[in-house]
């Protein structure tokens, strides 16, 4: 584990190596004035072979990583069972797609309502004992069962995570992310990591950690969605006749983004802005059947949490109440600005970028330290966990000692918000103060972070809060937010940055008071979204999200300036968070723009600096297949047929591409026997009684689990009918960009090069491109001189 690790930390070492590389060529040339001369430098340097490291970092373990099949398979099998389905067979399909949808919906509805009543019930049961101790001044035992309770909870999510289920630590957008982009993220949708998952949220969210539940729903939407799809977990499946044709990664991959726009849906109860995320955020590739499913799915999600809603207001759900969702509903608050509003709002923009930039840099920072802590082993793990947990308890209770009490305002007293309300939520936490008092930063630190977002989003409150209190809030979840992500809990990382920006949002509201009409509570709105905007770099799903949180269109306006303002401020300093770990886990992810010096950089550069392509006969002999499975990793080998004559030209035979054939087929063709004694075609039934077109979606088997005799060795199979005929190809001369472009948004796997001048005795396929060959940081590797040009760019 220990090994494989630093492995990790050595891919994620890849920049600074470029970057020793460049300073070392720029002093030679220094050296050498000859060598500025741009007629003595060549186009392209190169060092090494071109090659890939398959390994990343899923959950806490290093996995082979291999990419998904998206592209649909048209092999003679796919198209007879195309033509063969019946209008009552295809009907079925549809209904069971929405009906999927529809479950997905309905099961992240009712799941998220249990966390929330868990939570709750779990975390406000806690705080009134905890003041119940404090208003008795027994300070010592009050702190001692607070640290006790919230010790115990994380305890159990960390040895959850950490013993049965490492990849349900984290938020798991990341690798949801990476899977929708067509990369294999194993173990990341089973049956324990949805449990433990669950389990794990509520005592890492009741514990009081600086994290949320938004990111963890996301990923237990995403498992609903794939446990269904699949038929259950992977050693109790139903192996039901209509389930079978879900079983592929493209109808997997829709139901898995339908699961990730539920998740948040389910958060933030904004089901629009679920949709959006899922398009805006984790979706490599879409279209506008999925935007009705999904869309489907949030609504259904919507139904279940308003019923619960409902039912909870009656005060049947013990201390839920009103609380569990973020929900500001200001639909009441009378917006008003002035043009004048504009320049406080530009500010806020400018700040939660120049701040989310910082906030991904530190964060960088301190996941790679994680690594290191982590890769020491279990034990190590689980003690970051507890130190983490004793150290925001020991300040969510000692810290709101230093704030002044503040007298409640008489307009107050009678009404629907007691002051101070020590029973249940509320913005007035009377903690140590005498009666008829507040202690302002105990409502925001001695309370669940739900009700946190409530209190600090109030309005019409403008001397609820003093500025010390506010300065010491913002600073606290500054330094928790970085050292609570990482941890081996289920986290995530919205509601932190929602708790720092309302505070920075806020304090600037207290400044500009006497210069705007905007209230107190917009400013922390506004805070929030320019601080997730200049950390995560979304825009339209987040003002989508606030406008349905806030449910006041007149925000519209000033919230998007604000977002647009604070993504273009984070873009100039860092990638957002997801992408900065993504690339510290090593998961190839395929961006959508490509470098811009791809462009000078052809198909058939790259792979003349790969080993040559391996490729099959139509017709090929069992001992040739066992001898390529075993002795290379490769998911695709060209097919073709020699000496065949074409339609047109000289007919003296030439080299026909029949298309491309997987690895999971050629290993089905062994397990299943299917060979001939002698080197023929076979026919159409032939094959139909071997296989159906819905079992080649199967991924399963090694070539080591299957037994070839002495016999079987010399006999030979037909490739002809598993073969794609229809691969995707490109011209050796086309630039990387294009090619990048082609396989990011048609979902590749293998993309054929074949040569640009066709002859007698030419290879009709040059060479095969995958994921990993397109990767920017693995081109440079081996032309380090596009990595120089890269950086001139960036001066001009």
């Amino acid at each position: 584990m220990g090994e494989s690790s630093m492995n990790l930390v050595e891919s994620a070492t890849r920049n600074n190596k470029m970057e020793e590389v460049e300073r070392e060529e720029e002093q030679e040339q220094e050296m050498d004035p000859e060598s500025n001369n741009p007629l003595h430098q060549t186009l392209i340097k190169r060092n090494r072979t071109l090659s890939s490291n398959p390994l990343a970092l899923v959950g806490e373990k290093v996995s082979y990583i291999e990419s998904l099949d998206y592209e649909i398979n048209e092999n003679d099998l796919f198209k007879h069972g195309w033509r063969s389905r019946s209008r009552v067979e295809a009907l079925q399909y549809i209904f069971l797609k929405w009906l999927l949808a529809s479950l997905v919906g309905f099961l992240t509805g009712i799941i998220a309502t249990l966390i929330n009543l868990a939570v709750e019930n779990i975390a406000g049961y806690k705080f009134l004992a905890v003041l119940q101790y404090i208003n008795g001044e027994r300070y010592l035992t009050g702190f001692l069962y607070f640290a006790g309770v919230n010790f115990v909870l994380t305890f159990v999510a960390a040895i959850l995570c950490v013993c049965f289920a490492p990849t349900a630590a984290g938020p798991g957008i990341p690798e949801i992310k990476a899977y929708l982009n067509g990369v294999d993220t194993p173990n990341m949708f089973g049956a324990t990591t949805l449990i433990v998952k669950i389990i794990g949220s509520i005592g890492a969210v009741s514990a009081g950690l600086d994290l949320g539940k938004e990111g963890p729903l996301v990923h237990i939407g995403s498992c609903i969605a794939s446990l269904l799809g699949q038929g259950g977990p992977d050693n109790y499946r139903i192996k039901w006749r209509w389930l079978r044709y879900f079983n592929n990664d493209c109808d997997r991959r829709d139901l898995i983004t339908c699961g990730a726009s539920s998740g948040v849906c389910a958060a933030f109860r904004s089901p629009v802005g679920g949709v959006l995320f899922a398009l805006e955020e984790v979706a490599t590739w879409w279209r506008s059947a999925l935007l009705w499913r999904t869309f489907f799915c949030t609504a259904v999600v919507v139904v279940v949490l308003r019923a619960f809603i409902e039912i909870c207001n009656s005060g049947k759900c013990g201390l839920f109440g009103a609380g569990g969702l973020i929900m500001f509903d200001v639909s009441n608050v009378t917006v008003r600005y002035h043009v004048m509003d504009i320049l406080p709002v530009v500010v806020i923009g400018i700040i939660g970028g120049l701040l989310g930039s910082l906030y991904n840099h530190l964060l960088h920072k301190v996941l790679r330290l994680y690594n290191l802590i982590n890769q020491k082993g279990k034990v190590h793990k689980v003690l970051l966990s507890l130190a983490v947990v004793l150290f925001t308890s020991a300040c969510q209770y000692g810290l709101p000692f230093l704030a002044k009490c503040t007298p409640c305002d008489s307009s107050l007293r009678d009404a629907e918000s007691v002051c101070p309300t020590n029973g249940r939520s509320g913005n007035f936490k009377q903690f140590n103060c005498p009666p008829g008092q507040y202690n302002d930063l105990a409502t925001l630190l001695l309370t669940t972070n739900d009700d946190a977002v409530r209190n600090i989003f109030s309005t019409n409150t403008p001397h609820e809060y003093q500025p010390s209190s506010l300065i010491i809030f913002f600073v606290l979840y500054c330094i928790l937010g970085l050292i609570t992500f990482g941890i081996a809990v289920p986290t995530g990382l919205f509601l932190p940055i929602i708790l720092m920006g309302s505070a920075y949002g806020r304090l600037l509201g207290m400044f500009m008071g006497p210069h705007t009409k905007i209230d107190q509570g917009l400013f922390a709105v506004l805070g929030a979204a320019s601080l997730m905007a200049g950390s995560m770099r979304m825009t339209v799903s987040l003002c989508v999200i606030f406008l349905e949180l806030t449910s006041n269109l007149l925000l519209l306006p000033i919230t998007m300036i604000v977002l647009l303002i604070a993504k273009t401020v984070g873009d100039c300093f860092n990638p957002s968070i997801y992408e900065i770990i993504l690339h510290l886990k090593g998961l190839p992810f395929m961006d959508a723009n490509p470098e811009s010096w791809m462009r000078n950089l052809t198909v058939g550069e790259l792979v003349d600096v790969k080993p040559a392509v391996i490729s099959l006969q139509g017709v090929e002999k069992v001992a040739k297949i066992v001898d390529v499975l075993k002795n290379t990793t490769h998911n695709g080998f060209p097919v073709m047929d020699d000496g065949v004559v074409p339609p047109v030209g000289q007919a003296n035979g030439a080299t026909e591409l029949h298309g491309l054939i997987l690895r999971a087929h050629l290993i089905q063709a062994l397990k299943k026997k299917f060979f001939l004694k002698e080197r023929r075609r076979t026919e159409e039934w032939e094959v139909r009684q071997k296989f159906t077109w819905v079992e080649l979606a199967e991924r399963e088997g090694k070539i080591e689990e299957v037994a070839i005799t002495r016999e079987e060795m010399e006999m030979f199979v037909d490739l002809h009918p598993l073969t794609n005929t229809t691969p995707f190809t490109v011209l050796e001369s086309i630039s990387v960009a294009k090619a990048m472009i082609l396989f990011r948004q048609v979902g590749l796997r293998h993309l054929l090069v074949v040569p640009k001048y066709q002859a007698s005795g030419v290879s009709p396929v040059v060479g095969i491109l995958t994921r990993q060959d397109l990767l920017a940081y693995n081109i440079l590797t081996v032309f380090p001189h596009l990595a120089k040009s890269k950086s001139r760019q960036k001066r001009n």
